[in-house]
C-alpha cells in the first residue's frame, strides 16, 4: 500500500524543482525529490505520477503568477497561431502546455512540424527575421535510440519546433504525462478553439496586434551592434571599441548579481548612446531605449556617470544625497565599479548573443 502523505511530499518537491527550473524532466525531478525527502530507497508505489507533479506545478504558477498567467496564455496561443500560419505548408500542430493551458513562467510554445527538409522550415524563419538555433538530440530509452531535431525560436515567447518526417503526420504521439494520445491542434482546429475560448475575439485583428509587438531583445541587439565600430579614447578605455567594453561590464555584473535582470541590462546597455550621440550618450541611449526597459534600469543608466563622481569624491553633497535616496543606490555604485573594471585588454568575454540569450532566459524563467 502506498503512503499518501509521502507521495504528496515528493510530488510537491518535484514540482518545486521543475517550476524553479532546477530540473526539466519529470523522471529526474521525481528521483531527486524522493532522495531529498527519504534519504534512501523509495517504493515505486510512493512515487507520484507525472500528472500529479504537473498539477502541483500549476498550483505554483497560480500562486506566483496570478492573473498575468491568463494574459500570457492568451498571448502565447495567438503567437502560436501566427507562426503556424507562416509554417502552414509544413502542417504544424500545437501541442503541450500552451494547448492544454498548463503554462508557467518560461514555458515554451511547442509545435510539431512535418517536413523532409529542415532547410524548408528554417528558410521561412529567415525570411521573417526570426532568431533560432537548430538542435539535433539523441535520446536513448529502454535500449532504443532515437534522434530528434528541434528548432528553438527566440521571440517574445520561446518556441520549440520538433521536426518530423512528412510520413509521420498521422502518427499518434503519446503523452509522457498521461500515457494517452497527446492533445494537438492544426491551424483550423486552433482557430476554432480560440473562437470558443475567447468569444468575441477578432482573430485576424488580434494576430496583427501580436505581430506588431516588438521583441525587445532584437531592439537591444540592434542598438548594441553599432558599438563595435565606436572607437574610444585609449586614455580612459585602453580595451578599445565600445561593444567589447560593454560585454566586459556585463560579465562583471553577471559575477556580482547574476539574477538581477534590470541590473544586467543596465550593465550591457549603459553605453549604447555612444553610437548615436557621442557628445551626450546617456540621454541618447535613454531616448532609444524608451519603452523597452524598466524605470529602474533607466535610472541606473541615467546616473552611471554621476556614480563615477561618487567614487572619485567630486560629487556635490546635494546630488549625492539625491542618489542615496534611491533604493537602487548600492547597485548604481556596483554598476560603476563594473564599468571601471571592464576596461582591460585581451580578456575573454561572452559573445553578444550569449549575453542577450542569458538575460532572455532569465526574463522568461522568472517573468
Amino acid at each position: 500500500m502506498s503512503n499518501p502523505k509521502l507521495r504528496r511530499q515528493i510530488a510537491f518537491e518535484a514540482a518545486r524543482l521543475m517550476y524553479s527550473r532546477e530540473e526539466s524532466e519529470y523522471f529526474r525531478a521525481k528521483q531527486k525529490a524522493a532522495h531529498r525527502i527519504c534519504q534512501g530507497w523509495v517504493k515505486p508505489a510512493d512515487l507520484p505520477s507525472n500528472a500529479e507533479i504537473r498539477d502541483e506545478i500549476q498550483a505554483f504558477a497560480r500562486l506566483h503568477e496570478g492573473d498575468a498567467r491568463k494574459d500570457n496564455l492568451r498571448e502565447m496561443r495567438l503567437e502560436a497561431l501566427r507562426l503556424m500560419r507562416l509554417l502552414a505548408r509544413h502542417r504544424p500542430r500545437l501541442i503541450g502546455s500552451v494547448m492544454t493551458g498548463h503554462i508557467r513562467a518560461g514555458s515554451d510554445i511547442d509545435l510539431h512540424v512535418f517536413t523532409d527538409s529542415i532547410e524548408a522550415v528554417t528558410s521561412i524563419l529567415d525570411e521573417n527575421g526570426m532568431v533560432y538555433d537548430v538542435e539535433h538530440k539523441r535520446v536513448r530509452k529502454e535500449a532504443e535510440e532515437r534522434f530528434f531535431t528541434h528548432v528553438h525560436v527566440k521571440d517574445r515567447f520561446p518556441f520549440e519546433l520538433t521536426v518530423y518526417a512528412t510520413s509521420l503526420l498521422s502518427y499518434v504521439f503519446k503523452s509522457s504525462i498521461t500515457g494517452k494520445a497527446i492533445e494537438r491542434a492544426s491551424i483550423a482546429q486552433l482557430e476554432q478553439f480560440l473562437a470558443i475560448e475567447y468569444p468575441g475575439l477578432d482573430l485576424d485583428a488580434a494576430i496583427d496586434e501580436v505581430a506588431s509587438k516588438v521583441d525587445r531583445f532584437r531592439v537591444y541587439q540592434s542598438l548594441l551592434l553599432p558599438l563595435e565600430s565606436v572607437k574610444q579614447n585609449p586614455k580612459y578605455h585602453p580595451e578599445g571599441e565600445a561593444l567589447y567594453h560593454s560585454l566586459q561590464v556585463f560579465d562583471h555584473a553577471h559575477d556580482a548579481l547574476a539574477y538581477d535582470e534590470e541590473f544586467l541590462l543596465a550593465a550591457l546597455l549603459h553605453d549604447i548612446g555612444k553610437a548615436i550621440d557621442p557628445y551626450d550618450h546617456v540621454a541618447a541611449g535613454l531616448e532609444a531605449l524608451e519603452g523597452f526597459i524598466t524605470e529602474r534600469t533607466a535610472w541606473l543608466i541615467e546616473n552611471h556617470m554621476l556614480a563615477h563622481e561618487v567614487l572619485d569624491g567630486t560629487i556635490g553633497q546635494r546630488a549625492h544625497r539625491r542618489l542615496k535616496e534611491n533604493e537602487s543606490y548600492d547597485e548604481l555604485i556596483l554598476l560603476c565599479r563594473c564599468d571601471r573594471a571592464g576596461r582591460e585588454q585581451g580578456v575573454e568575454t561572452p559573445e553578444l548573443d550569449e549575453a542577450l540569450d542569458y538575460i532572455r532566459d532569465l526574463a522568461q524563467s522568472f517573468g
